[in-house]
């Protein structure tokens, strides 16, 4: 697939915390319309990459560039990169430095949505409320602040009533419509990860970032939430980024994997690709790469 579908370039990423390197030299791209996974042993550097795109690091080293829109828009890069902006957006297009933008301007500018490790639900809210809440700022400018939603003004009204349609959509496609009125609190685990993903999808993003989605899901679980992230993918187009353990779901639904070992790119490609390179087997099996066909015979692989 072309640069011209990327929606995301991480280039040359470092970070460093005083001596630690965490992630050295790191370049992938992800795609519209795809899924991409960042796999890798505990202690690789995933969830620090994911920080630094979503802006809650400022990394040390490299370029971390998101576009929406217009792909054209990729032409400015290196002018916006020379400049001091953060951004370049024209209409429905947008073009965004995200290392230069913290994290509350990731989400809202750059339409970049990410979920955690652990489940960060508004627990006493009920379900609804849980993905009512994700369209605060559209529902904040619609009633100006305040204002026009006192008095119920036309636009505040509008602007409800397609939050709630949203909302509806969401629960349904998760198939909670039923328990709209519930606590999220009350919903079992594997729920409250789906419901999690289709709080950020509220948002419109067009980059989710997904930290272990699958953590703790029995089977029956880890294909639905299988099952939602291929809908995202396929009807709403949007690009995952996704780290995860579970290979069997990665291998399932992955378009394009990278692999990381002691912060550094070891392995970039197709599920196929990824799976039978021998640098990736090491680093999984812990031995050298000369050690692999060896240990994989002794292990039966």
């Amino acid at each position: 697939m072309s640069a011209a579908h990327d929606v995301l370039r991480v280039e040359h990423l470092t970070m460093r915390f005083g001596g630690l390197v965490a992630v050295h030299d790191l370049s992938f791209n992800a795609r519209h319309g795809e899924i991409t996974a960042l796999i890798g042993p505990n202690g690789a550097g995933k969830t620090t990459v994911f920080n630094c795109i979503t802006g809650f690091y400022q990394p040390t080293e490299g370029r971390i560039a998101l576009q929406y829109g217009d792909p054209s828009m990729w032409q400015r890069l290196d002018q916006l990169t020379a400049g001091s902006q953060q951004s370049r957006v024209r209409r429905d297009s947008g073009l965004f430095l995200l290392e230069r933008m913290p994290d509350h301007a990731v989400a809202r500018h750059a339409r970049v949505a990410r979920t955690f490790q652990n489940i960060r639900l508004f627990r006493g809210m009920t379900v609804l409320e849980n993905l009512l809440v994700a369209q605060h700022n559209p529902l904040m400018r619609a009633s100006g602040y305040s204002i026009f939603g006192i008095f119920g003004l036309p636009l505040f009204r509008k602007a409800q009533r397609a939050a709630i349609d949203t909302a509806t959509h969401w629960l349904e496609t998760i198939n909670l419509i039923d328990r709209a009125d519930d606590p999220a609190g009350d919903l079992p685990y594997g729920d409250q990860r789906r419901l999690e993903i289709a709080r950020a999808m509220c948002t419109d993003p067009v980059l989710l970032c997904l930290d272990e989605p699958a953590a703790g899901l029995n089977p029956r679980e880890s294909a639905e939430l299988s099952e939602l992230l291929m809908s995202i993918r396929d009807r709403h187009k949007t690009a995952v980024l996704l780290i995860e353990h579970d290979m069997s779901v990665v291998m399932q639904i992955s378009d394009h994997v990278i692999v990381l070992d002691y912060g550094e790119k070891i392995s970039d490609g197709t599920c196929d690709e990824v799976k039978n390179d021998p640098n990736v087997i090491a680093a999984y099996l812990g031995v050298e790469q000369e050690e692999v066909e060896q240990v994989a015979t002794e292990v039966g692989l």
